[in-house]
């Protein structure tokens, strides 16, 4: 490198080839060639032919019918003895060619067209009531134009509580994006199928489902990056007491990183709130059926069932039936319409919750099964049988 630098400097300077080389103690025929290269020389090893040229064929082959097959495999198939790196770095070099090509076109994104909502599970078990930890969901809802995100816990990934925590996010937005977009989550539908109750819950709102093909993460990445956001940002050096505690925390942290910079759109995401909201469906007047609802003849167990736990009902209604519903706060029992018990909603899972009162009730009505009332005093008066000798007509001679 420094030979040939320096021959191209002094033959610059007008100094002659023969001269070059007797100075360098090289020949004349290497002094001509440096002068003529427009490059430093470089060592370049001849090349030779490959173990794996003799498999390549048969790879290919392979490759085209399923450009996914495992290099472990294909080793096996075409009969490959060698190193498997070596033969790992040849496969990984001629897989590219055989896979079909999938372009990601840049979306543009319009006001009040779009919620991107997906599920993000946090890497840290939250305490519940019973002593017990666990990893529970949190339904993301981030609007596509505006980047304006919103985010709550739930106690289950199930069709009812995914609704139930759309329907609190879209309250507290105050108005329904024409789009909501979802991935293929089991709760809410799949491919062509949506889950019981999904197609009432948009239909109420006036809005449009949407479920995106597999492999198709660009429709959706706005909010796939924020859940990524969530765990380098909001996780760190947190710990929370419950559920509650989750969320306030979350709430909190959200109105600030909605007031950040979003780098793609150069704005911050409540600057173009407004403008996102005004592009937007209204509320509806009715709002949507969501949560658990059933309806049950209360056994003697008087327990009702919601989400794999037993809350107790006033014993009182005990073969009547009556109407269960549950949100995500609290569990209503209802009788023709009346309120006639109420829980709060528990999130661990196996509980049975208890009112003392309906104990008491149960207790003083065995009591009263156990002690039926003595039947009513005879009132004295005796019939004479001779009355049902004339009846009949009957007389009393010859009767033994």
């Amino acid at each position: 490198m420094e030979d040939w630098a320096l021959i191209r400097r002094l033959a610059a300077e007008g100094t002659p080839n023969a001269a070059i080389a007797r100075r360098l103690g090289i020949s004349r025929t290497t002094v001509i060639k440096a002068v003529r290269s427009d490059a430093p020389p470089k060592y370049e090893r001849t090349a030779a032919e490959s173990s794996f040229v003799v498999f390549e064929p048969r790879v290919r082959v392979l490759l085209k019918e399923n450009p996914d097959l495992p290099a472990s495999v294909l080793a096996e198939r075409v009969g490959w003895q060698g190193s498997e790196s070596w033969f790992r770095q040849n496969v990984a070099q001629l897989r590219p060619e055989h896979r079909p090509v999938d372009p990601a076109d840049r979306i543009i994104w319009e006001a009040g067209d779009a919620a991107q909502c997906d599920l993000w599970f946090p890497p840290k078990k939250i305490p519940l009531e019973n002593g017990t930890t666990s990893l529970l969901p949190v339904l993301v809802m981030t609007l596509a134009y505006s980047r304006f995100m919103l985010a709550r816990m739930i106690p289950t990934r199930t069709t009812e509580d995914l609704l139930l925590g759309m329907w609190q996010l879209l309250q507290l937005l105050g108005r329904v994006p024409r789009r909501l977009i979802w991935d293929n989550e089991r709760g809410i539908g799949r491919g062509r199928q949506r889950s019981q109750g999904v197609p009432a819950f948009t239909g109420t709102l006036a809005t449009r489902l949407v479920l995106l093909k597999p492999r198709d993460p660009e429709s959706k990445g706005v909010v796939e990056r924020r859940n990524g956001w969530f765990e380098t940002s909001f996780m760190l050096s947190r710990e929370f007491a419950s559920p509650a505690d989750f969320n306030t925390q979350l709430g909190q942290w959200l109105e600030i990183s909605n007031s950040r910079v979003v780098r793609t759109i150069k704005a911050r995401p409540t600057d173009r709130l407004e403008a996102d909201k005004s592009a937007m469906l209204a509320l509806p007047p009715l709002p949507p059926v969501v949560g658990w609802s059933n309806q049950v003849r209360l056994g003697r167990d008087y327990y009702v069932r919601v989400a794999s736990n037993d809350y107790s009902v006033d014993p009182t209604w005990i073969s009547r039936m009556v109407d269960v519903h549950a949100d995500l706060e609290r569990v209503q029992v209802r009788h023709d319409g009346k309120l006639i018990s109420e829980h709060p909603r528990v999130w661990a899972r196996g509980l049975t919750v208890t009112d003392p009162a309906h104990v008491t009730t149960a207790r003083r009505l065995r009591q009263q099964f156990q002690q039926p009332s003595s039947p009513a005093a005879a009132d004295g008066l005796v019939r004479d049988l001779a009355d049902y000798d004339k009846a009949f007509g009957l007389s009393g001679e010859g009767i033994v």
